[in-house]
């Protein structure tokens, strides 16, 4: 990495999938993995094209069970240039002698950059230099420039370049054994002399997909359709010394896109008035010059690089493009197929961010959430509950998507998946319309769609919690907390755990807002609601009692887990560390020895912590407090201590959430964790899952680390609260913020100085709260505060 470039050097099979995921371009409407256009699909590479929230739904017979799930959907690929000598085998590196390879990844034009140079034998080489984009400002439009240059010889090159639409999901290894067909009706034809196209639709979802492409070569193309590719080809003479340039161009559109009748149409007419590569790339840059501008970190050294890296793949997930579409966040973004493109809570990590840069995605992405809200309904009423139970797992409609088996790929045994018992997503999907609404001042939201969504959370938390007479308190039982690792309790029946206390807090906090909501809507819209959901005083005097009396278990001086928490065996940390060394997918690892982790004080990632990431110190202690209970630092130390020896980190976000948590409550160790967040995707250090598509949610929790962990950036009662807590490796920086209008906010921070811009305008003056020290800053002016040590 240098500055805005990400590169690899040399060609090593082993890491091909890996620099696919992270060469992956796209435009928050589809993206496509950064493959060698002249490789298929094999086990050394997968292209991979995909659209937000394009799925479909297959079903296969295995084992005897039958298995049905919903997918991202591998779309045909655009991609495919292949080349070789007139009459020969193609070229390929694994197929050719190569001298020398390297990949660019050019961050600042969202451009990847291809060099590779071929011995041809006889003392003649072969230089391939490939330019790609994703266009960023026409969200349809995609293009590859190929340029071919030989030495030592003149040789006749043959090109081909395709639209494959045989394409299958067949990217993740533990899948493969379930249908991943999911395109059908595939036709081909031809446009124009220099254009074919393709069109197809999913099997079941009944997508209609349409992709063209325009090729521009020195010499006509001649066309063949051979099922399922449209291909065209050109035959170069190469001199040596003089390059010869092949440019494709392609157009995607589904059904799913607004405002067009016929995909294939619209794809073509696309292709047909889209200009030169030159032009194209112009636009291109332009836009990402322009998001850069809005978003971009300025964070020196090693950090700041990967920080930048982890910008780029979250734009391109999530562009200003998304806020057009009907998509949620999809926990691997775009770039592979892991989790079937799945929606889960990942978006708890992800909207805070976007929240001080792209409101209007961050309002995009909760309608996804809003136009859901029937369904999570209907999934509670399923339960026997009232209010919304929004599913762990979503993709197309809302429904729970969770699969009920899955694979442990080291015993090879499919097992029960509870994961659906997940109910704090709910509790994620209120946290965003809170921190959104705060941070935007996007009233008209929290007044309509946002307060049914938190009312109707509100509505199932106090439904599900049942009065213990005993204790004298409310109980939420069988429910999964965020370890994931414990799903039930040893030797049980049924799957659960009772009293989780990261949901049982969370819960307590989206009653307590949805009160709060209810008593600030303006009186009209109160009655609005009340009418529509039924509310009667009885039911705000539960919520309002439940709030306070939810039960929170502790033990041997800590907050527990879950109650009977501190009733499970210790496990030999030192001893499977010793035998297997990586130690993250601890329960693939018991299950294969016949154990389970259900028995151990043993947790994947961060639990009751993550309490310690969704609220600042303050904010954490008047929780406690109102449930009746006193957390002073000692107790939240000895708790970060304690459950910090007892996980094992199976997941990226445990790294980000341990970091953030550390850095507040005592900062040795908290640089190591920022660390391994900032590394787990580039380092792959969940062994081969970068792969099958990058962590969206942590690379976006390290953007908000630095704009929000570090800075104690709070948007609240209509200020910033700012309690800056910056690490010795990470004191000094800047970026800026749209907040409430304001665009571009400039915070900087510089050792014990904190240095405030509000560019002009004639919006009201920002108020930003210290934690002893209160100033109004006006739209023009800069503030500098001295910072405590």
């Amino acid at each position: 990495m240098t500055g805005w470039t990400w590169q690899y050097e040399g060609y090593e099979p082993r890491d091909e999938r890996l620099r696919e995921s992270l060469c992956t371009l796209g435009n928050g409407c589809f993206a496509t993995r950064g493959a060698l256009p002249e490789c298929s699909a094999d086990q050394v590479h997968y292209p991979g094209t995909y659209a937000a929230g394009c799925y479909n739904r297959l079903t296969t017979r295995w084992a005897g069970h039958r298995v049905e799930n919903e997918d991202m959907v591998n779309l045909p690929n655009w991609l495919p240039l292949r080349f070789r000598l007139a009459g020969q085998r193609w070229l390929t590196p694994d197929t050719g002698t190569v001298l020398d390879h390297r990949q660019i990844l050019h961050l600042s034009d969202g451009l990847l950059e291809r060099r590779t140079r071929y011995a041809l034998g006889g003392r003649r080489t072969l230089s391939v230099r490939q330019q790609r984009l994703v266009h960023m400002a026409d969200p349809h439009l995609a293009a590859l420039r190929t340029e071919f240059t030989v030495e030592g010889g003149a040789v006749a090159l043959e090109v081909e370049a395709a639209l494959d639409g045989g394409v299958t999901n067949a990217g993740v290894a533990r899948y493969r054994d379930l249908d991943g067909r999911h395109l059908t009706h595939v036709h081909t034809g031809t446009h124009a002399p220099d254009t074919v196209w393709l069109r197809c639709r999913t099997r079941t979802s009944d997508i209609r997909i349409g992709l063209a492409a325009r090729l521009t070569a020195s010499v006509p193309a001649t066309t063949h359709h051979t099922f399922p590719r449209a291909v065209q080809r050109v035959l170069l003479d190469l001199v040596p010394g003089r390059t010869v340039t092949v440019d494709k161009t392609a157009a995607l559109h589904t059904s799913r896109d607004p405002a067009i009748t016929d995909p294939l149409g619209t794809a073509i007419d696309r292709v047909s008035a889209a200009p030169g590569f030159d032009a194209l790339l112009e636009g291109h840059c332009t836009a990402w010059r322009q998001l850069w501008r809005r978003a971009a970190l300025h964070v020196p050294g090693e950090a700041g690089h990967v920080l930048r890296l982890h910008l780029f793949h979250v734009l391109q997930t999530l562009s200003p493009h998304t806020a057009d579409l009907d998509v949620g966040v999809p926990a691997r973004g775009l770039h592979g197929e892991a989790y079937r493109g799945h929606v889960f809570w990942d978006e708890l990590f992800v909207l805070p961010y976007l929240n001080l840069h792209f409101p209007e995605v961050s309002r995009a992405l909760l309608h996804y959430r809003h136009r859901r809200l029937d369904r999570a309904r209907s999934a509670a009423r399923a339960s026997g509950r009232r209010g919304a139970q929004y599913p762990w797992q979503s993709g197309s409609d809302g429904r729970e998507e969770t699969q009920e088996l899955h694979l442990n790929p080291l015993s090879g045994r499919w097992l029960p998946d509870h994961s659906r018992l997940q109910r704090h997503v709910g509790s994620a999907v209120a946290y965003n319309v809170w921190q959104y609404c705060e941070a935007s001042g996007d009233a008209e939201f929290l007044h309509t769609k946002g307060a049914e969504m938190l009312l109707e959370i509100a509505r199932y938390w106090a439904d599900s919690a049942t009065h213990d007479e005993r204790l004298g308190r409310y109980r939420i039982r069988g429910v999964v907390g965020p370890d994931e690792y414990h799903d039930a309790y040893p030797g049980a029946r049924e799957p659960g755990l009772d009293d989780n206390a990261y949901s049982n807090v969370t819960a307590a906090w989206v009653l307590e807002r949805a009160l709060e909501v209810l008593r600030v809507l303006p009186e009209p819209r109160r009655r609005e609601l009340v009418e529509r959901t039924g509310l009667d005083r009885g039911e705000l005097d539960r919520w309002e009692e439940v709030s306070r009396t939810l039960h929170l278990p502790f033990h041997d001086g800590v907050i527990s887990q879950f109650d009977g928490y501190g009733e499970l065996a210790e496990l030999d940390w030192d001893g499977y560390r010793k035998r297997y060394g990586d130690i993250r997918r601890l329960d693939r690892i018991l299950e294969t020895e016949g154990d389970t982790v259900n028995r151990y004080r043993a947790s994947k990632q961060a639990d009751v912590l993550m309490l310690g990431y969704l609220f600042s110190p303050s904010e954490l202690r008047r929780l406690f407090g109102r449930l009746g209970h006193r957390l002073d630092e000692d107790l939240w130390r000895r708790t970060v201590d304690y459950y910090l020896s007892r996980t094992s980190h199976g997941s990226t976000l445990s790294g980000l959430v341990h970091g953030w948590v550390l850095a507040r409550a005592r900062r040795a160790g908290a640089w190591a964790f920022c660390q391994e967040a900032l590394r787990g995707d580039i380092a792959d250090l969940q062994g081969g899952t970068t792969g099958e598509g990058i962590h969206l949610g942590a690379m976006a929790g390290t953007l908000d680390l630095v704009q929000r962990g570090l800075t104690g950036m709070e948007t609240r009662g209509g200020a910033l609260l700012l309690d800056p807590a910056p690490l010795p490796e990470l004191s000094s920086y800047e970026f800026a913020v749209r907040y409430r209008g304001h665009w571009g906010v400039r915070l900087r921070l510089e050792r014990g100085r904190l240095e405030i811009t509000v560019p002009p305008s004639d919006r009201d003056p920002i108020a930003v709260r210290l934690p002893h020290h209160e100033v109004r800053v006006e739209p023009g002016e800069t503030c500098e505060l001295l910072l405590p040590d």
